[in-house]
């Protein structure tokens, strides 16, 4: 049900590289497939410096309905991924926890949604002790559909 097309319309998170960054944020699309009946290949668009690339992830499943885990290089650098609350048509809320840390991200099938998502997205931000300050809105204009062969990810 998560299959198909997203677009990133804000993250709450206290990583300092987007707080740093925060005036240069990109739209960003993620495409989602469904592997092997479980595990999700993600597929996310953004410009870097006015190119379009493609950065590949897997998350597999974990313990529990609508939960993941993405692994990533090195010691300690697994990501649990826990969809929050979604009616799959119009939003997605994912909580990525990472170490102590928790960043919450809202998805729409398009690139605006409602007030009233907007507001629940608010609630559960607050709700993990994240508030305004340290969440981000992103662009809902120039979003890449694909990447050439030497501007991907994996």
């Amino acid at each position: 049900q998560l299959a198909g097309r997203w677009f990133l319309v804000s993250v709450a998170s206290r990583c300092s590289y987007l707080a740093e960054h925060s005036h240069r944020l990109e739209a960003t699309a993620v495409m989602v497939t469904v592997l092997d009946g479980q595990s999700l290949a993600i597929s996310t668009f953004r410009k870097l410096d006015g190119m379009c690339w493609e950065i590949k992830q897997r998350y597999l499943p974990a313990q529990g309905h609508g939960r993941f885990l993405l692994k990533g290089r090195g010691y300690g650098s697994k990501v649990d991924v826990v969809v929050g609350e979604t009616d799959h048509s119009s939003y997605a809320i994912l909580y990525y926890q990472k170490g102590r840390s928790i960043s919450v991200k809202l998805y729409g099938r398009s690139s605006r949604v409602s007030d009233a998502v907007v507001d629940k997205f608010e609630q559960r931000v607050k709700a993990v002790g994240l508030n305004e300050d340290v969440t981000y809105y992103f662009p809902t204009y120039g979003f890449c559909d694909s990447a050439d062969e030497f501007h991907i990810l994996d």
